[in-house]
């Protein structure tokens, strides 16, 4: 808000704010100043993802029954307790860091909005020595089931520091999106960061004996994915945005973007997971365990900022 009252255009870390809310009041103040505010939902710039939605709109599989989304990372390369992903007042959480991510994958995937939280289930993190008045409030781990429009139905999973299996090892990252459809499935994978590495794996059903017929798909280009864009096969998604950014504020015509309604829509969707009563297991980390608790995290705490009214 600062930056936007001081007359700057920004490229906003996302989530864009803590509450829905906050995140229109922005979005008015860079309308009302002529400004340009994107949220750095940066892999949505890339063609990798823009090639799999392409896929799904094409009607080639038929319509979606089912999405999943998935950004969870082992607790070896996780934030460390005294990251600012596990401070409350600043926003913490894994819902709000990697979640998301996954959220956002939904709903630009299924091109709509879910219409209501079927169920939540958080881990969540304690620091160590936390007196018997802590409360619970940040969660390390969110799994969520979403319901949308037509029947379609969504999950996702967020995970800041997934435990070791077996005591000692560390489990794979997991990355990728998986939407199912009336005749296939589409499994990207690694949609976050496709410049490093990724497949779009699209497997269609040929005949009613369930008979398959797969392809892997990468797309580093938009030339790869057969689509209209600028970009070498070595831009990160970064890159693909900050191009979108600068052609914004030049006044250039833009390949994609992520404008004020979708912004609002996610971060007022992972509130509303947040407020879903769920079970919640409290991790406990001076005492190394899991404790039941019944409960709906809640919105993250809004910013004591108040613009003044000229602005």
């Amino acid at each position: 808000m600062k930056a936007l009252a001081a007359g700057k255009h920004v490229l906003l870390e996302k989530p864009s704010a803590d509450t829905a809310e906050e995140t229109r009041q922005m979005f008015d103040l860079a309308e009302k100043k002529g400004l340009v505010l994107l949220e750095a939902f940066h892999y949505r710039f890339h063609p990798a993802i823009q090639r799999a939605k392409a896929i799904i709109d094409s009607n080639e599989l038929g319509r979606i029954t089912h999405l999943s989304a998935a950004l969870a990372v082992p607790s070896v390369i996780g934030p460390k307790p005294s990251d600012i992903r596990y401070d409350y007042a600043l926003g913490g959480g894994g819902l709000m860091d990697m979640g998301c991510y996954a959220l956002n994958a939904i709903r630009y995937l299924s091109s709509s909005d879910p219409t209501s939280v079927v169920s939540a289930e958080h881990s969540v993190f304690a620091p160590a020595g936390a007196p018997p008045s802590f409360r619970p409030n940040i969660d390390r781990r969110t799994t969520a089931t979403l319901a949308l429009p037509h029947d379609v139905t969504a999950s996702l999973v967020c995970d800041l520091g997934m435990p070791p299996r077996y005591g000692f090892v560390p489990p794979m990252p997991l990355v990728h999106a998986t939407v199912t459809l009336e005749r296939g499935e589409i499994a990207v994978y690694n949609f976050v960061m496709p410049t490093l590495y990724h497949s779009i794996k699209v497997t269609a059903k040929e005949d009613a004996r369930k008979k398959t017929k797969t392809r892997v798909e990468k797309v580093y280009t938009f030339a790869d994915g057969e689509m209209e864009g600028k970009g070498e096969a070595w831009w990160t998604t970064y890159r693909f945005q900050l191009e979108a950014f600068v052609d914004r504020v030049k006044g250039r015509p833009v390949q994609t973007w992520v404008d004020r309604e979708d912004s609002i829509a996610n971060m007022h969707w992972i509130e509303q997971i947040y407020a879903k009563v769920c079970h919640a297991l409290f991790l406990n980390a001076t005492a190394a365990r899991m404790t039941p608790v019944q409960t709906g995290l809640g919105s993250r705490p809004k910013s004591q900022y108040v613009p003044p009214q000229s602005e």
